[in-house]
C-alpha cells in the first residue's frame, strides 16, 4: 500500500484552511532532498507557515510538498518530502497531528532503480522484514493525574 502519510496531510491541511486558521508545517530540515531556507532551521527542524497567500504555487503532490515565498524578502522554491514531514498544525490553536514512522514512511527513499535480477516487490519486502516489531508493554494499563 502507499504511505498514508500525503492523504493526512492534505486532509489536514485543508481541514485547519476550512477551520480559518493558518496551517504550519513543522520540517525534519536535515533529511534527504529538504530544500528549505537554511537561515531560519533551528534545531534542524523549521516551522513554515503555508497560508494560500503566504505562498505561491503550493503543491502536495504524490511524494512531497513543493512552493514559491520569500524569506526575508528573498523568494525562493521549498520542498518538502514527506519522509521529513514532521507535523501540520493550525497557529492558532495547536490543533493538529505529529508524524511517526508508520510502516512505509520512508517509501520514498526506498525508491531506487531496481537491479537486474531484483523485482520491487523483493525489495519491499526486504525492507519490511528488516523493521523490527514493537514489544508489547506488559503489566495492566494505568492512568496518572499529572498537574
Amino acid at each position: 500500500m502507499n504511505p498514508s502519510r500525503p492523504y493526512i496531510a492534505r486532509g489536514l491541511y485543508e481541514w485547519i484552511l476550512d477551520n480559518d486558521c493558518t496551517p504550519h508545517l513543522v520540517v525534519d530540515a536535515d533529511a534527504p532532498d529538504v530544500v528549505v531556507p537554511r537561515q531560519f532551521v533551528q534545531d534542524g527542524q523549521i516551522v513554515l507557515n503555508v497560508l494560500p497567500s503566504a505562498v505561491r504555487d503550493f503543491l502536495m503532490g504524490d511524494s512531497e510538498i513543493s512552493f514559491s515565498a520569500r524569506f526575508g524578502g528573498v523568494p525562493m522554491q521549498v520542498r518538502v518530502p514527506y519522509a521529513a514531514l514532521v507535523a501540520i498544525f493550525a497557529k492558532e490553536n495547536a490543533m493538529g497531528m505529529g508524524f511517526g514512522m508508520e510502516p512505509g514512511a520512508d517509501y520514498y527513499e526506498r525508491l531506487q532503480p531496481v537491479q537486474a535480477g531484483e523485482s520491487a516487490g523483493q525489495e519491499v519486502a526486504e525492507g519490511i522484514e528488516k523493521t523490527p516489531v514493537p514489544q508489547k508493554p506488559k503489566g495492566r494499563a494505568s492512568l496518572k493525574v499529572v498537574k
